[in-house]
């Protein structure tokens, strides 16, 4: 870790807001970044979504007045519509069904729930979901059940739901309008293209079998690039889609299990990760990895575990963490901005 640098914990670089409850899910808005999203981790059905606001001049994360709902059982994923022109204050969740939720000016009013299962009113629980920046009216979720369902959310339907993995499918990312890949608890990376919905392309698996992949990124500034992590590991796995099987790099500073990974919105060479060891680790990937692997250039630490980080489209330099609380009593979280 010699090579990289810590960056000062000091109010002009970090703010933060401490939530009485757990946060694992958390977005920040494409039409007002300034705008961010929370949802609590509670074991329990009831949950909230609230919206902080952050101000860079002063520095400050406040919790926005009259702008929170309840959600039924935890958000395990949240995200604003992509599109910032025309501005689109739409809100979406995962959970128990895929929500739409329309923030107004001192209210959040819910607008549709989208249910996959064409034989019940229940579905299946849905482990994350992601909004497509090309074509916004597609909305992709990933399912406990092995399926991915597409849909269009614009005429309340679905476009297409394809049996994706042999387990649990843990996350979803778009590549091009109609590209998207997958991860799964069968330790397999998979690319899907809608014109072409009998076949998938495994492009990477696990070095030991079955051990789940969890999380998914697509490099949007360069789109033959993904990064995946795996369950309990230090690792985060760089993909090149022009070579299956054999990893592009491997990042290997944390010293816990990593929790999440965002690429920069306008560099197709970061990448920023966070994991159990408390650091959010930055990293610029070189041509190539020197002998004794790559360093991250950049590192925030932090005493908590982080749970979850986003990356600002619109304020590329600002990175928002969730942290969980140093009192398990309390079980505070704290959402921090660094800026880098």
């Amino acid at each position: 870790m010699d090579k990289s640098s810590h960056l000062p914990d000091d109010a002009v670089n970090v703010v933060s807001y401490d939530s009485p409850d757990p946060i694992y899910a958390m977005a920040i808005s494409a039409a007002n970044p300034t705008t961010i999203a929370i949802g609590s981790y509670l074991e329990e059905l009831d949950n909230r979504v609230e919206l902080l606001t952050f101000s860079i001049d002063p520095h400050s994360l406040k919790l926005a007045p009259g702008l929170s709902f309840d959600h039924p059982y935890p958000p395990t994923k949240l995200l604003f519509h992509p599109s910032s022109t025309p501005p689109t204050n739409l809100l979406a969740s995962s959970g128990d069904y895929l929500r739409l939720w329309d923030v107004k000016e001192s209210s959040i009013e819910p607008v549709s729930i989208f249910n996959n299962s064409k034989s019940s009113e229940y579905c299946a629980p849905l482990t994350s979901f992601d909004w497509n920046e090309l074509e916004p009216r597609r909305i992709g979720t990933s399912s406990i059940d092995t399926t991915c369902t597409i849909w269009d959310i614009e005429r309340g339907a679905v476009e297409t739901q394809l049996i994706a993995h042999d387990k649990e499918v843990y996350d979803i990312a778009w590549g091009e309008a109609g590209v998207f890949a997958s991860v799964s608890a069968d330790g397999s990376v998979r690319i899907f293209d809608l014109r072409d919905k009998e076949h998938s392309t495994i492009i990477y698996e696990s070095p030991t079998p079955d051990t789940p992949l969890l999380r998914l990124a697509w490099n949007k500034q360069d789109l033959r690039y993904m990064a995946t992590i795996l369950m309990d590991s230090n690792k985060i796995v760089i993909l090149d889609i022009r070579s299956p099987a054999m990893p592009a790099a491997e990042l290997q500073r944390h010293d816990a299990s990593v929790n999440a990974i965002a690429w920069a919105p306008q560099s197709c060479r970061h990448i920023c990760s966070a994991g159990d060891d408390g650091r959010a680790l930055l990293w610029e990937l070189p041509t190539v990895a020197g002998p004794n692997g790559i360093d991250p250039m950049l590192m925030y630490c932090s005493d908590s575990e982080i749970n979850q980080l986003q990356w600002s489209g619109a304020l590329p330099g600002w990175i928002a963490v969730a942290l969980r609380g140093e009192d398990a009593d309390v079980e505070s979280v704290t959402c921090m901005f660094l800026f880098l």
